[in-house]
């Protein structure tokens, strides 16, 4: 098994490096965030770091990169108010992964792929209309991690549409059924496939008999 100190990390090449410390996380969600700003313009990014934060209320997170280059996702929510978060099915994965081009801000990412954008009840954000699960989300708060200079971005569910067929009597909503894909890394994605669901689990009886 190979071992990688940190000081081996520190020295690698920069590519190698990044390659390896982004796959170090295992496999990660697979979305689309979509803003738009007060004048209109559209912007949709693929991102890999949406997170639970809770439930009650319903809370995700995600990790922005540093701001010392233009961020136009987190500059038109944070203009806003509103986003949307878009999971990422096989059938438009490579189109999501193409808008980690970076394009100008008056270039939309919609116009440069076959993804199309939506607007659902009003809301301020465009949707990823081929998503089988779309997310609108209002910004809450944000915490800058001092260490690296990103930003860790909180926003609240105000509304979820989920695919008839992904949802589950209980409330499970089956990713698998959907083809939704995770990223493994920087730009391998892989489609997952649900094994089994095992039960709440309770601690075991842990008294001796005499």
């Amino acid at each position: 098994m190979r071992c990688f100190t940190q000081t081996d990390l520190g020295s690698l090449d920069k590519l190698y490096r990044i390659n390896l410390i982004n796959s170090l996380s295992g496999f990660k969600s697979a979305n689309l965030i979509a803003t738009v700003d007060n004048h209109g313009n559209e912007n949709v990014a693929v991102f890999s770091s949406v997170i639970h934060l809770g439930s009650d209320p319903a809370v995700l997170g995600f990790v922005l990169r540093p701001t010392t280059v233009a961020r136009n996702s987190y500059d038109n929510l944070k203009q806003t108010g509103f986003y949307t978060i878009n999971h990422i099915s096989q059938e438009i994965m490579e189109d999501g992964h193409h808008t980690s081009a970076k394009y100008p801000k008056e270039v939309s990412e919609f116009k440069m792929t076959n993804l199309k954008s939506e607007y659902i009840n009003n809301f301020k954000a465009p949707f990823v209309t081929q998503s089988p699960i779309k997310l609108a989300m209002k910004f809450v708060e944000e915490y800058p991690i001092k260490l690296n200079g990103t930003i860790l971005v909180v926003g609240e569910i105000l509304s979820a549409y989920i695919q008839d067929d992904l949802l589950e009597k209980d409330g499970f909503v089956n990713l698998s059924k959907g083809n939704i894909v995770s990223i493994n890394g920087l730009d391998g994605y892989a489609l997952p496939k649900l094994q089994t669901r095992y039960p709440y689990q309770r601690p075991k009886n842990t008294s001796k008999t005499v």
